[in-house]
């Protein structure tokens, strides 16, 4: 059995298992047969493969699309839209994800002396996966069939994928993450900021003194990693949790506006409309109607 194939296999086995969290934490996989309407979500640093299907995730005016194969790198925390495009009963779309740990990553650079990271690091990349990469991921997924195994192996299969993820295209990118005081570690500190003080007023300056950097400096690395301005990415974030409460708890569209720092509700509903193609009730009944609970994943 190829590798592909049995990645297949065990993402359709293991992928409704409602312990694979608690079994596997920052383990995730994907698995849908059918095509989905856009979703706006938030990924967090994460590496993850496309084993069947196909999937498109845009990031402010750039698109991703990936394939079985294919697998994608997020290097900061980042507001999305994506959107399963192949997908079957048959054939459903299947994708597995592997959070990516800053201090696994320094780890292995120290035992390996590395290279330097990326001067340019990107927010997304996409990659066309090697064997060598695969071998350990089937390996990862395998232990789910051997739950005993996972706290003895579990650690030297996650090392093996760090030092395979280095030593490809995307190496650089890899690196930055495990550099506590590189930009890219600076800007993840930033969107981390942004995500837990998203309701409060905010000012660029006051960012830019809680990261260490001037602002525009931030401002232009900010932009660099994520493809958005600060201020783009805070009202990103803003909707996103906007939609998310509303889809779920159906709350009015004013008191959710207010509740995640809009101080008008008109303005609320025009980038709400602007952003998702309705005005907020109105596509917050339409996904009520339309999705189920979609597991979390790459």
């Amino acid at each position: 059995m190829s590798q592909l194939a049995e990645l297949r296999t065990l993402i359709a086995r293991h992928a409704r298992n409602s312990g694979l969290g608690s079994l596997m934490p920052g383990l995730s996989m994907s698995a849908d047969a059918s095509r989905t309407e856009p979703l706006a979500r938030i990924y967090e640093p994460i590496f993850g493969i496309v084993a069947q299907g196909a999937k498109r995730t845009m990031v402010a005016d750039r698109m991703f699309d990936y394939r079985p194969g294919h697998y994608l790198v997020v290097s900061v925390d980042l507001p999305v839209t994506c959107q399963v495009t192949q997908a079957s009963a048959r054939a459903p779309f299947l994708g597995v994800g592997l959070t990516l740990k800053p201090d696994l990553i320094a780890s292995v650079m120290l035992e390996s002396e590395s290279a330097r990271p990326s001067l340019h690091p990107q927010p997304i990349l996409v990659s066309e996966a090697s064997g060598d990469l695969l071998e350990p991921v089937v390996r990862l997924v395998r232990l789910l069939d051997h739950p005993r195994d996972i706290p003895f192996l579990r650690p030297m299969i996650e090392r093996e994928i760090v030092w395979r993820l280095l030593g490809d295209e995307q190496g650089g990118t890899i690196r930055r993450l495990g550099v506590a005081d590189s930009t890219l570690s600076r800007i993840g500190r930033a969107t981390r900021w942004i995500r837990e003080h998203y309701a409060e007023p905010f000012r660029v300056q006051d960012l830019a003194r809680h990261v260490a950097m001037s602002p525009t400096s931030l401002h232009r690395h900010f932009r660099a990693a994520t493809a958005m301005s600060p201020l783009q990415y805070l009202k990103r974030i803003r909707l996103h949790e906007a939609r998310t409460r509303m889809m779920t708890k159906g709350e009015d569209v004013a008191n959710v506006g207010f509740s995640v720092g809009y101080e008008s509700p008109s303005q609320f509903s025009r980038e709400y409309a602007r952003a998702f193609g309705a005005p907020p009730s109105r596509d917050a009944a339409k996904l009520r109607s339309a999705l189920e609970p979609n597991p979390r994943g790459i």
